[in-house]
């Protein structure tokens, strides 16, 4: 419960219940999000020990800048595993953050046109990113980046949009490997 509790943003807390909202499905970020944090990830690690070859004066230039560099890997990737997008049947949100947590979020009556980017990339790893166009003029939420299986969750954000919400409601928050 410890650490992987601390770990999950539990966005079940923000579905407003009591007015009946009820969570569709909740999407982690694809791993090609963290893919470039983990090739530093590895690379600060190899340095970090490679440190330890050495003596004094060179030995904390490589721990120092291998722990950093570790560091802002692990970081990174701890904001992508935290970053969650959230479709409702009565709207789409965002939770993310790691010391503290921002949300964002568009009512489904407000979404006016939906855009679905997928790059050379991403419909070979099967992510892409959503444009969401909303009524109003500044938005806290207009585009969410690496949605794993993209045409999926356009395919349930249309329906649920359209009123037929998918039964059972489903969460899908598998672990895919990072």
């Amino acid at each position: 419960m410890g650490v992987v509790s601390w770990l999950d943003p539990h966005v079940d807390r923000y579905i407003l219940s009591t007015a009946g909202e009820q969570k569709v499905v909740e999407v982690r970020k694809h791993w090609a999000a963290s893919a470039f944090a983990i090739v530093r990830l590895v690379i600060g690690a190899v340095i970090f020990v490679s440190g330890f070859a050495y003596q004094a004066p060179v030995y904390w230039v490589f721990i120092v800048i291998g722990g950093a560099l570790a560091g802002q890997a692990l970081w990174h990737i701890l904001e992508e595993y935290r970053d969650r997008f959230v479709i409702t049947n009565q709207r789409v949100f965002r939770v993310h953050g790691v010391l503290s947590t921002a949300r964002a979020s568009v009512p489904l009556l407000r979404i006016l046109d939906i855009t679905v980017k997928k790059s050379f990339i991403g419909r070979w790893l099967n992510f892409g990113h959503f444009v969401f166009e909303s009524a109003a003029q500044v938005q806290g939420l207009n585009e969410i980046r690496y949605v794993k299986d993209i045409d999926q969750r356009e395919d349930v954000l249309r329906m649920v949009m359209q009123g037929d919400i998918p039964q059972p409601v489903v969460t899908e928050v598998e672990d895919d490997g990072t």
